[in-house]
């Protein structure tokens, strides 16, 4: 039984081979959510840092399809974890109520997979705040 309550890596099909290039597949049936939105940060300078925050309802899938992303996250209990995303056939789940900082490398394209539309009231961006809920 998967834990959607913990961040965990999710391999997706890598379909192909060298010599013709690959392809990876994100359905339904290896998704733990119905996606309702998917974006992509690209261009991000190694310097800054990104995230910062938490959503009170979003659960997300974050894939490096290029280059580095190294994300921290948090849980309300105090459990840290440092993830590497480094293959664009692997995903992090991101449950609810998980802070996550991201840094990138300066070629790095982020591909993420949202449970919900965007929603200003459902993000927790003062990290006080967010540790009241572990409380």
């Amino acid at each position: 039984m998967i834990d959607y309550t913990s961040p965990f890596l999710i391999e997706f099909p890598k379909i192909g081979k060298s010599s013709l290039g690959y392809i990876s597949i994100a359905e339904n049936e290896n998704l733990p959510f119905v996606p309702k939105r998917i974006y992509w940060t690209y261009y991000t300078p190694e310097e800054v840092e990104r995230g910062g925050h938490s959503h009170y309802d979003l659960q997300q899938i974050l894939i490096a399809v290029a280059g580095r992303i190294q994300v921290t996250t948090e849980l309300t209990n105090g459990s840290k974890e440092t993830f590497l995303l480094d293959k664009p056939n692997i995903g992090l789940y991101i449950p609810k109520m998980c802070w996550r900082d991201m840094k990138y490398s300066h070629n790095a394209v982020q591909i993420c997979i949202a449970s919900i539309e965007y929603d200003e009231q459902d993000y927790i961006r003062d990290y006080s705040e967010f540790l009241k809920y572990g409380q």
